[in-house]
């Protein structure tokens, strides 16, 4: 089973350890075995010798067997392993040999010189995602570069992929010579970002999240669900990271948060399956179109969040695992009886 979250979503951890900050009741989870150690496929790749290029791919086939050729064949559209040698080698040998791909390997491993933050991070999410869903097997994690083609995170049956070269922060002179990068998205790809877009592709993988054929609300209250997962699965993340807000989005989000209901009311918009629609409210933008400029584009997100915890605030018997597990999604809609 192969997941892909690949436009606009940048990544990187962030720990908060502040004592004073109000948390949650976070199980602990130090038992559970699970320890992650992200393996450097980048580094691997870049180490092979350009005058002996298929030898080298042979040496990671044997390595990374499932992970390698998705990321030839899907991620750098170089060709399959299956395919003709000589195809696959002549991009191989451009990549690997071009100057600015080798710069940005080399800014790469000094950017991520340590990995053991992320490593640390991830391990506890994995952990807690275990606690809360039996079913949750902790992936093989490794980091690769996509040449800043916006692959964040994938994951490949078993093996999770983490694009490093898309978290380099958003200063990063590279990513403002690639126009279709506006600022928006950029603020993104900095570190804070790793943990929480991993987990929404794993959590993308056991839940897909709906699409054609939807209503409105439907495909709000599958993101409002995700949100809630990473609520409980990354405790110490802010609520506008895991959203991907900026801090005065999510204000205008709290501070609004019965205009905003009001408007999907007034506007008939919630049973709507027109997909314009749908791109209009839960798709990226700097904004949503028709609300003032302060609200962040996927504010459906935002709403469909809100739903599901009014839901769990009057369901507490409700575990996280049938939740997500719950086939009749609008029962979460009807019985949260949502009035902000």
């Amino acid at each position: 089973m192969r997941n892909y979250l690949n436009k606009c979503i940048p990544l990187y951890f962030i720990l908060i350890f502040t004592a004073c900050k109000a948390r949650k009741n976070v199980p602990d989870v130090s038992h559970i075995p699970i320890n992650v150690t992200v393996e450097r496929f980048d580094q691997q790749l870049f180490r092979i010798d350009t005058n002996n290029v298929m030898s080298g791919i042979k040496l990671l086939a044997e390595q990374y067997p499932d992970f390698l050729p998705v990321y030839l064949r899907e991620i750098m559209n170089f060709g399959g392993l299956s395919d003709s040698s000589q195809y696959l080698e002549v991009p191989l040998r451009q990549f690997l040999g071009n100057r600015d791909f080798r710069d940005l390997q080399d800014s790469v491993e000094a950017h991520f010189a340590d990995m053991e933050p992320v490593e640390r991070s991830l391990t506890q999410s994995f952990r807690l995602a275990s606690y809360y869903l039996p079913a949750f097997k902790a992936p093989r994690v490794v980091s690769f570069i996509s040449a800043i083609s916006n692959y964040g995170a994938v994951t490949v049956d078993s093996t999770l992929g983490i694009g490093l070269d898309m978290y380099m922060g958003a200063d990063f002179p590279v990513y403002r010579l690639v126009p279709d990068y506006p600022d928006y998205i950029v603020r993104r790809f900095t570190p804070e970002y790793i943990a929480p877009n991993v987990m929404k592709v794993l959590h993308q993988q056991y839940f897909p999240l709906r699409s054609e054929g939807s209503k409105l609300v439907e495909q709000m209250l599958d993101l409002g669900r995700q949100q809630y997962f990473l609520e409980m699965v990354l405790p110490d993340t802010p609520e506008e990271v895991r959203l991907g807000y900026t801090k005065a989005q999510l204000d205008f989000c709290n501070e609004n948060e019965e205009m905003i209901w009001q408007f999907f009311i007034q506007h008939k918009l919630l049973y709507t399956g027109d997909w314009q629609d749908i791109l209009r409210y839960l798709g990226e933008g700097p904004s949503t179109q028709g609300m003032p400029a302060e609200a962040p584009g996927q504010i459906g997100a935002f709403t469909g969040y809100r739903i599901v915890q009014a839901y769990m605030k009057k369901h507490p018997e409700v575990t996280l695992e049938k939740l997500l597990n719950m086939q009749q999604i609008m029962s979460i809609f009807n019985e949260a009886r949502y009035r902000p």
